[in-house]
């Protein structure tokens, strides 16, 4: 490993110096335009010591064909991203640093996005939201203060569309492999009367999956009205989704792996002549709706505000043929049919989700030649209920129509304040400080007990500093700490304790006219970090456990070179070290000290590329890969538990045609993904158990894993049509 850290030091070194030494001033000053400013309070720039990257709307669009955020993402360094239906339409999820989806704090517009029960981020409810993103910031780490949970692996802060001065209108259309089909409409009035635009999507996306049965049908919308004046930003947002996705969260056997690879065992039962039948409705079905209201205002040349008020309505449930349930599990009596006593059924079942979430933000900024202030904060409000229904039965005991056989509700609240600061002491010399204060509160009740009660209080204290050379090289130095409270899964599995992260980040940009260099290294130590065991509950959530003392050490680099006029490279790499500190295990009935073991879903390598051909406007040809080192799906260091490295590379294609009539443009793209036909498995899960009862009186502790393919080489192509 330190063979590596140094080899890919030189690498950087080489790179720069290398670089062209022109002065520019990429460093010195911000530029902010006007959208900009409903996330200036939570995004960053490089006057800030924060490790970031940026993904705008003009890169987003070439691959842009249906797939969802997570996919787009890949490329981004120390970024993981998986498909439960193995096409990247559906259920898609993305992990940064090792971090799951749970531990990266998601913002759209400000606002928090990430569920508050389970802090998990679920795209699927938002179809096709990639075509109504104006640009997305990754910040790596703990990043700086910004609203909902802490950010334990990254923060992601999306900006919606732009107004457009202009008005348009235009038609998307992509088709591709496993029957996916995307089309869209967008359009938008342009500033009427210099002040007033109206602007929208509509979306549906289909596609049958790479895993049999995996199967989506989404539909997305995006409604955006705005007010604008010299100094006057109002924006009013309506958007969200329907989704329709069989499931596909059980994953495949090792077995399976090799020689049936797209096997789903979702829905799968025996009929009364002994054949296996898969139901047909085993499916996911939610809605989501998100409205905010957003008014900014500057009220003179240092004074700026921010605030937003927000609410978020979500309701569906999935289905589930079930084989042979204990009527005691939903609460029934046994029953005597035909003399005999019957104490199982089968039956379909409903799990329902019905949630409301709202609250407000806001924030005020001061700036200027020195310094830049941002007080701000939130206040927001969850309520869930969660019951399920049986809505077939073949007996139905004493059950009625639409009985609940568990109803359970949860409350959460989440109050956070922060200011944050960057003073530039002298022409060099920068420093940021950022204090916040997060406050949760959290009540459930599970199988009609309680099942969480707490309260949380969290100081979050951060401070850096940066250091211009020149004009081309900027350095910095920041600590971060970081709390968390436990999710809702965290609860019904245990006792767990809040985490804690101490993040550490060494930095250094280099900027020229040809060159980009970003290089950091970084140190996170957590205490009672909620790692991922490996394991799934019974509804496919990944299960997470708290271990006591564990790490993440790391260097990340990723460069921008303008090879000629036509060609660019982009690479990045992303090397860590992940460690549980002195990890305890029971195997056999007697624990084991395992010492230092490596953290679920961390791999020690990752690395992306992209190099891109364009000879003019109007054509552009990209080859994209990303390469994923070996990874452990628990924390035992056990081989049954690894998931083997892989590459993936994909080849994009774009090409515009102008024309001087109604049509103003056609957009041509095509996308091949896994170019090569790569044996991918991005995921899967890693469980235990202990067999008391195949040798009375001796205890074997028995491993199993599950799998979740990618699939082979496939392909989408699109054309959009602008008005």
């Amino acid at each position: 490993m330190k063979t590596l850290f140094t080899t890919l030091a030189l690498f950087g070194l080489a790179l720069s110096i290398s670089a062209q030494e022109e002065q520019i001033d990429s460093l010195e000053g911000k530029k902010v335009v006007l959208d900009e400013v409903l996330v200036q309070a939570v995004r960053v720039t490089k006057e800030f010591p924060i490790t970031f990257s940026d993904l705008d709307k003009v890169e987003l669009a070439p691959r842009n064909l249906g797939q969802d955020i997570p996919i787009l993402m890949n490329f981004m360094p120390a970024v993981v991203t998986t498909s439960d239906a193995g096409a990247g339409v559906g259920y898609t999820s993305i992990r940064v640093r090792g971090s799951d989806a749970t531990r990266v704090n998601v913002t759209i517009n400000g606002v928090p996005y990430n569920d508050a029960e389970s802090q998990g981020t679920f795209w699927v409810n938002m179809p096709d939201f990639a075509s109504s993103t104006q640009s997305l910031q990754l910040q790596r780490g703990v990043g700086t203060s910004t609203n909902g949970a802490g950010a334990f692996g990254a923060s992601l802060n999306m900006l919606t569309d732009a107004f457009s001065e202009e008005a348009y209108a235009r038609i998307s259309s992509s088709v591709g492999s496993f029957s996916t089909l995307r089309n869209n409409v967008k359009f938008s009035t342009g500033l009427m009367n210099d002040h007033f635009e109206f602007s929208g999507r509509l979306s549906r996306v289909t596609s049958d999956g790479y895993v049999d049965r995996a199967a989506s049908e989404l539909d997305g919308y995006f409604l955006q009205g705005v007010y604008n004046d010299d100094n006057t930003l109002i924006k009013a947002l309506l958007f969200g989704g329907h989704e329709v996705t069989y499931q596909a969260w059980n994953g495949i056997t090792a077995d399976q792996l090799e020689n049936d690879r797209t096997y789903n065992s979702a829905g799968a039962y025996t009929d009364n002549n002994g054949n296996t039948q898969f139901y047909n409705n085993e499916v996911d079905d939610y809605k989501q709706d998100h409205f905010q209201l957003h008014w900014y205002e500057t009220w003179n040349s240092a004074w700026d505000t921010h605030l937003a008020v927000h609410y978020t309505r979500g309701r569906g449930f999935f289905e589930q043929y079930r084989e042979n349930d204990d009527f005691a599990t939903y609460g029934l009596e046994p029953i005597t049919v035909n003399g005999d006593l019957v104490e199982n059924t089968d039956l379909i079942r409903r799990r329902w989700l019905d949630n409301d979430f709202y609250g407000t933000i806001f924030s005020a900024t001061y700036s200027n030649d020195n310094l830049e202030l941002i007080m701000g904060g939130g206040y927001n409000e969850y309520k869930g209920d969660h019951f399920g229904e049986i809505i077939w039965a073949e007996y139905a005991s004493n059950s009625e129509i639409r009985d609940r056989y568990y109803d359970d509700n949860s409350t959460k609240t989440d109050f956070n304040i922060y200011t944050k600061a960057n003073y530039k002491l002298t022409d060099q010399w920068s420093l940021f400080g950022d204090v916040q204060y997060r406050g949760v509160t959290y009540q459930a009740n599970g199988d009609d007990t309680g099942l969480v009660d707490d309260s949380f209080n969290f100081f979050n204290p951060k401070a850096g500093i940066t250091f211009d050379l020149n004009r081309n090289n900027n350095f910095y130095l920041s600590y971060a700490r970081a709390n968390r409270e436990p999710n809702r899964n965290d609860y019904e599995s245990g006792s767990p304790k809040p985490e804690k992260l101490n993040d550490f980040e060494l930095g250094w940009r280099y900027v020229s006219p040809s060159f980009q260099l970003n290089t950091n290294v970084y140190y996170m130590r957590y205490k009672d970090q909620l790692v991922l065991t490996g394991e799934l509950n019974d509804v496919g959530a990944p299960l997470r456990s708290n271990v006591g003392d564990s790490y993440r050490l790391g260097l990340e680099i990723d460069a921008n070179v303008r090879l000629s006029n036509s060609f660019n490279w982009r690479p990045n790499i992303a090397l860590s070290d992940n460690r549980n500190i002195d990890f305890f295990f029971e195997r056999d009935g007697a624990l084991q000290n395992l010492g230092n073991t490596n953290i679920a879903y961390s791999p020690k390598l990752i690395a992306g590329n992209i190099i891109s051909y364009q000879p003019n406007d109007d054509f552009q040809v990209s080859l994209l890969s990303k390469f994923v080192g070996k990874q452990y799906m628990g924390n035992i260091d056990s081989e049954g538990s690894v998931l083997d490295s892989y590459t993936q590379t994909d080849f994009n294609i774009q090409y515009t045609i102008n024309t001087n009539s109604f049509v103003k443009s056609i957009v041509l793209s095509g996308l091949v993904n896994n170019i090569f036909d790569a044996d991918i498995v991005s995921n899967g899960y890693f469980y235990t158990f202990d067999d008391d009862y195949s040798n009375p009186g001796i205890i074997t502790t028995i491993e199993g894993a599950g799998y979740y393919p990618q699939a082979g080489v496939n392909f989408l192509v699109g054309a959009t049509v602008n008005f």
